[in-house]
This record gives C-alpha cells, structure tokens and sequence, in this order.
C-alpha cells in the first residue's frame, strides 16, 4: 500500500505551546514537546504542499554528533534516504590561496569519534521534520497561515492569523497558549512583536551555494579556503544516485559586485572558475542545477525570553555558515527548552512563567555566545586583507597545527562532542 501523505490538521482552540514558524527548528521543537506529554500548534505562512516537499535550495547543513542524535531521538533522521547523508571524514583550512601554505588538517582521531559528522540537503531536514510533526500526536501544522499578530501577556500568549483561502475581509483567528515560541527566521516578525531586539551584522557579503560534480575523489573531506577576495567551501557529498557521479557542495562568500558577476556567468565559466580557485584539486568541475544566492547577515537576539515566550533557532541566533553551527545551534535549542519545560511539569510550575523560561535561556546563550562571537571574530579575520590580519591569521593556523590542545578544542567544536554534555536528551 502506497505511504499516505501527511495532512495539516485544523488547530485545537488550545495547545500548551504555540510555535511560529514550521521549519526545521519549530517542527523539531513540536515533535520533541509532544514526546514529553505536551501539545503544540505550529503555524506556517507557506503552503501544506511547500512544507510537505519542499524545493531545493543549494544548501547543504554540516550536523554534529549530539545533532545527529537529536533527530534520531525525534524520528526525523529515520526518514532521510541513504543518498541525502554524506560523511565528513576530515576537514582543511586553508590561508590565502590553495596550496600556498600548509592548510591545518582536522580530523577526529582521539575524539572518541569515527568521523567529524554528516551533511544533509537543507531541504531533506525540513521534509523529514514536517513528515514526523505531522503524524505525531499532540502536533498539530497549520500551513497557509498568515500570522498577523502576537502578544505575551501576564496570564496567557496569543496570536491571531488568518487561514488560506479565507475572505479579504475575514476576521483573524485567534489561539492561546501558556506558552509562545517564535522559530520564524533571523528576520522574525514574531520576535518583533513580542518587543525584542536582536544585534545584527551585515557582512556586506553574499553567499553563492550550488552543487557540482567533479572528476577526482573528495574522499569524505571538506574544505575552507581563505582567499583574500573570496572564501570558498567545497563540502562533500554522496555520489549521484542516478549515476554515480562524485559530487560536492560548492559555497563562495564575496562581494556584492563580485557575487553578482559569477551569478551572471554561465555555467561552464563559473564552474572553471571555481575549479581554479581550488587549483584543480577535484580535477574538472560542472554545475548541476541552479546557483542560489543569499546576504550574509548575522543575528543575535538582546533576550532569548520573557513572560510567556521564548525564541527558538534563527530567531534567537542566526549563524555566518563559516562554522556551520547554526541549525545545530537550533536542535541543542529544542533540547534545552524541552528539558526545562519538562521540569518546570514535574515541579508542577506554569511553563510560561518568565523564571522558567530565564532557565532556558541563560543555558541556550552559554552554549551560543561564544560559539557566535568567536565565528564573527574568524570572519572579521579572515575576510580582512590588511598586512597585519594576514601576518596574525596565518599565526593562528600554525598555532594550532602546533598545539594539541588547541586543535582538539577545535575539532570539540566540529564533532559537538566539546559540549560536555549540553545535550543530554530530556525526560520522556
């Protein structure tokens, strides 16, 4: 009998949790809430057929371990298909351009470890958590709704939104909840509403994602190339299913006017340019399917809290992709606010109650702070094409080729194992 495709349910006139946003970190957050005993509505501006197969955006997401085990946990990662989860075996950095100098060699040896993590489609983890949110009971997905408002008020949050298909002139719905999480992007109307601010760093750069196929093996290693115009990422992938090509992810960061010409090469030309950059490594390069652009702007909310409401993933912090920490800054999020709630129950505490909620919040900032601040400090150094930034780039590489204890931090960071158990899984 054929799999019988999820369908949006219509929203109960109250859940324990109403989370804005449908993509991967708000599904997550609902999947792994209604696990526990709660319930939680999620609403989505896009359509049901846009959440249930979303289309491809050129955008591949590195997973640490305690991610990888987190979408275990939730069931998501059961529904990925073998072709969709690449290995990264080792990982070089690379000063100026490829090849010039020594690139730091980082690989998971004496991490406990057999690989730093995986690669998954952007696109396959939002499939995967709308197919288990919307077959999970206590998850309900509203999709075409346009939220038009949100409060937190003393006693309960609420929002109002007006369905698809409903008249122009319909009056907006409204839901309440002890509880309101806004997941609906670094830009978040939610979190707007709900009266916070967020610190925001416009790198006045863009960033070109795409895959290619190339001739030569990558053997499971990814690449970071600091060049002094552009940087360039080339992520490994599994090999074409249809024909066994060898494939990888191919992310460039350069300027407006730069980004602009390479979008506006044809194929052939851009693909020849990428294979330059990396001197040849992966022999001949080809485009397959569309370039995708995207401004690189970083966010860092002022509160990830307050009385009845709580941010979630890109709402609360949106990551430069140089560290690809930022959905899995997202899942180590659904962890820590679903282990407060949790014991916030047990204790038998209102979950909207701002000191629970401040809980959550100075966990999930001790883990973000320094992983944020440091990846805006590696970019800002390793953008800056100044003699002295290049003289003092150059010595942090050799610093930690040369210091154990610095590259094993590092690769800590990578494999997510250098957490210390940030990530327990919560009560069941």
């Amino acid at each position: 009998m054929p799999q019988q495709t999820p369908t949006t349910r219509r929203s109960p006139a109250r859940s324990d949790v109403l989370i804005v946003g449908a993509g991967p970190a708000g599904l997550s957050l609902a999947i792994s809430l209604a696990g526990a005993g709660f319930t939680a509505t999620v609403l989505d501006q896009q359509p049901e057929a846009a959440l249930a197969d979303p289309a491809p955006d050129g955008r591949e997401i590195a997973l640490t371990h305690p991610s990888g085990d987190t979408l275990r946990r939730l069931g998501s990662w059961q529904h990925l298909a073998p072709h969709e989860i690449g290995r990264i075996r080792e990982a070089q950095v690379h000063d100026g351009p490829v090849g010039l100098r020594s690139a730091l060699e980082l690989d998971a040896v004496g991490s406990g470890c057999d690989h730093l993590g995986w690669i998954v489609p952007n696109h396959a983890l939002r499939r995967t958590a709308y197919q288990v949110a919307a077959r999970t009971p206590g998850v309900t997905v509203i999709a075409g709704a346009q939220v038009s408002r949100v409060a937190a008020l003393p006693t309960h949050a609420e929002l109002e939104y007006t369905p698809a298909g409903a008249a122009p002139d319909a009056a907006p719905l409204r839901l309440e909840a002890p509880l309101l999480v806004a997941a609906d992007s670094r830009f978040s109307a939610a979190r707007r509403q709900l009266g916070i601010g967020a610190s925001m760093t416009d790198f006045g750069r863009t960033v070109i994602v795409c895959r290619m196929r190339h001739d030569a093996p990558h053997h499971e290693v990814t690449h970071e190339c600091f060049g002094y115009e552009r940087t360039l990422a080339i992520l490994p992938l599994p090999d074409d299913i249809v024909d066994g090509a060898q494939q990888c992810s191919v992310v460039v960061t350069a300027n407006t006017a730069d980004a602009q010409r390479l979008m506006a090469q044809d194929p052939e030309t851009f693909a020849a340019e990428v294979a330059a950059q990396f001197q040849h490594r992966l022999g001949a390069m080809r485009l397959v399917g569309e370039r995708h652009a995207y401004p690189l702007v970083a966010v860092y909310a002022h509160r990830f809290s307050g009385t009845r409401c709580a941010l979630l993933g890109d709402a609360a912090v949106g990551m430069h992709p140089v560290t690809a920490h930022g959905y899995n800054l997202g899942l180590s999020g659904v962890e820590h606010l679903t282990r407060v709630l949790v014991d916030a129950r047990a204790a038998g505490t209102d979950i909207g109650a701002a000191g629970v909620l401040e809980r959550y919040a100075r966990a999930h900032h001790r883990h973000a702070f320094p992983i944020y601040q440091g990846t805006n400090a590696i970019v800002k150094l390793y953008t800056d094409p100044r003699p002295l930034p290049k003289l003092l780039r150059q010595a942090v590489i050799q610093g930690a080729r040369r210091l154990p204890p610095l590259k094993a931090a590092i690769v800590g960071q990578l494999t997510g194992r250098g957490l210390a158990g940030a990530l327990r899984a919560p009560a069941r």
